[in-house]
């Protein structure tokens, strides 16, 4: 399946190929004060291949908070979040936000609650490389 999403505006676009096609697509619902703010609800899939555009470089504000090891890629023009990157290794591992899929039937997504309170920076980094998208391109 070819997952198509944006931002609201179309500056900062993406397309997650998930293969094989997911009989239900797992949503996390993060409940970080960020993420409750702006309806970050993420998934991966960690053998997917992650394609993504940016229409005008500067309007994509790259923003990092507590443990400054992710990077929430927000359009300045729209404000909405997509995604979130985080460079481990030397690689760049990514999640992408379900409510800005633009061709997604609601019904396979599977939402649950996330809370990574109290995780060490090691086990959160470990996590990522676990289970985050590890195919992240930016041409």
């Amino acid at each position: 399946m070819l997952i198509v999403g944006s931002c609201h505006c179309g500056n900062i676009t993406f397309t997650l190929d998930w293969a094989p096609d997911p009989q239900e697509i797992p949503a996390r619902a993060c409940t970080c004060t960020f993420c409750l703010k702006h309806g970050g609800v993420w998934t991966s899939h960690r053998s997917g291949v992650l394609q993504v555009k940016e229409k005008n470089p500067a309007l994509v504000s790259r923003y990092a908070f507590g443990t400054q090891t992710a990077d929430f890629h927000v359009c300045t023009r729209c404000g909405a979040v997509p995604l979130v990157t985080s460079a481990i290794d030397g690689r760049t591992y990514a999640v992408v936000n379900v409510n800005t899929f633009e061709n997604v039937d609601a019904s396979l997504l599977r939402k649950d609650s996330s809370n990574v309170d109290g995780e060490s920076t090691d086990d959160r980094l470990s996590r990522r490389k676990r289970n985050w998208i590890a195919d992240v391109r930016f041409p």
